[in-house]
């Protein structure tokens, strides 16, 4: 079933008659399985004996995307496009603002689905279209196990507040999607679209930031994702409570790229996480970081309005950063420095250069990544704006709530307040010391080392 809750109307006119399909614009939820907003789509559009038509906006301006988001993006709407092929769902894609692309095909619609988005400018392009849409449209939210507001209807403190919320509802919505079969086909429709038999060509046209490529280590794709999927279920979830956060042993699941894209439907991955024959210890350690913590990102982005700012964190938080402002720096970086891993720490230059060779960045280094960027920044301001920038622009899964909420966290949001530290004041310090204490994180500095190697094999995921 498709839970009401995830249904919420963007204005409140009727479905036209007069036109000629159901349009599902998808623009978060970028896949034809598991998609809450595209069966919702082919439910009403069945009712109204309609073809459905998936559309998709190709903007050259996305915010902070670069050729290195791009050919991920590219990559996952091919095999998406050939996936709704097969369900008999045309996808159309057009190059232009998302909005704009939405609704001029909303023209020719009875009516007017999409999936939800969370960040500023993509709420702004849902209530733009449901503004101006000559029919009705509804926004129906899928990438999300427990959706916003019947989580909570407020922004939550830290996981502990917002856990049981989410938890009591796990049995209502961790729940399969089946595909409903289309009763009349849409692929006859002559709708304008780019061609996306040849995606290099598609991405060597678009006017985009090319400074950062495209990576090798991760092909965006559902079936790539999937491929990740069940390699961690069936070879790494058995150690997970015990031993994710060490960077030697490499056992996250890789999934976050594909999550961010949409290409991957979050209530599948609980699902085949719970489906395992892991320990219940480690599965619950999994679903943790991919349904509480996740969430409570979205959370974060959806009623702060200030989440990618410095004035969006909290006030504690702010006040002890600002009364050590004057402190000391042993040592101070430019952002040149950091993007070029150009510093003392051997460890954090590993981090920073998987994050520059492969999009990701293992959670634990994560961390520790961003709590040296406001040990060697001038400012606690500054530092919020340098490890945004970088995070922004390496990261496949850059420009995300969980991004916004990582970098956050770096600065005691989702925290409390810890010893007092020159720098840092109670908001929560780590030192490479703890790095040599708890893990063997040399042979993680030797295992980045190898992906530096020219020709070197793609890393082992």
């Amino acid at each position: 079933m498709i839970q009401p809750e995830r249904v919420q109307p963007l204005n409140d006119r009727a479905p036209r008659g007069a036109g000629g399909f159901v349009l599902y614009w998808m623009q978060a939820s970028q896949r034809a399985e598991g998609n809450h907003a595209l069966e919702y789509a082919v439910r009403q559009a069945n009712e109204l004996h309609r073809p459905v038509v998936a559309a998709f906006g190709l903007t050259d301006d996305y915010p902070e995307a670069n050729e290195r988001h791009y050919a991920f993006l590219l990559a996952g709407l091919v095999e998406t496009r050939a996936a709704l092929a097969g369900r008999g769902i045309q996808l159309v894609v057009r190059r232009g603002s998302p909005e704009t692309v939405a609704l001029d095909l909303a023209r020719r619609a009875s009516l007017v689905v999409t999936d939800r988005g969370y960040l500023r400018h993509q709420r702004a392009w849902r209530q733009r279209v449901g503004s101006r849409a000559p029919c009705r449209a509804v926004q129906v939210e899928s990438d999300v196990v427990v959706p916003v507001q019947a989580a909570s209807d407020k922004e939550e403190y830290a996981a502990r507040t917002i856990r049981s919320k989410i938890r009591r509802q796990l049995g209502r919505f961790l729940v399969p999607l089946r595909a409903t079969p289309v009763c009349r086909d849409s692929l006859g429709l002559r709708l304008g679209s780019i061609d996306l038999r040849d995606p290099e060509a598609v991405l060597a046209s678009l006017k985009i930031d090319r400074t950062v490529g495209a990576v090798r280590h991760y092909r965006g794709g559902t079936s790539h994702a999937r491929k990740l999927l069940r390699r961690f279920v069936s070879t790494k979830l058995k150690d997970y409570a015990e031993l994710r956060n060490d960077p030697a042993r490499n056992l996250q699941s890789h999934v976050s790229p594909y999550l961010h894209f949409g290409q991957i439907s979050p209530v599948e991955i609980a699902l085949a996480v719970r489906r395992s024959r892991a320990g219940r210890d480690n599965k619950d350690a999994y679903l943790e970081e991919l349904i509480v913590r996740r969430e409570l990102a979205v959370n974060f982005v959806s009623y702060n309005a200030r989440y990618d700012s410095y004035a969006g964190l909290p006030a504690w938080a702010r006040a002890t950063l600002n009364a050590r402002r004057g402190d000391r720096r042993e040592t101070v970086y430019t952002l040149r420095q950091l993007a070029a891993s150009q510093t003392h720490d051997a460890y954090w230059n590993a981090a920073m250069a998987e994050m520059r060779l492969t999009g990701k960045m293992h959670g634990y280094m994560r961390m520790y990544w961003g709590k040296k960027i406001i040990e060697w920044t001038r400012t606690p301001q500054a530092a919020f704006r340098t490890m945004l920038a970088l995070n922004n622009r390496y990261f496949l899964d850059g420009r995300d709530p969980v991004s916004y909420a990582n970098v956050a966290w770096c600065f005691g949001k989702h925290d409390r307040p810890w010893a007092r530290r020159p720098v840092f004041g109670t908001v929560r310090y780590m030192n490479a010391a703890g790095l040599r204490r708890k893990f063997h994180i040399e042979e993680y500095v030797e295992r980045i080392g190898r992906l530096a190697v020219p020709g070197a094999a793609a890393q082992e995921t």
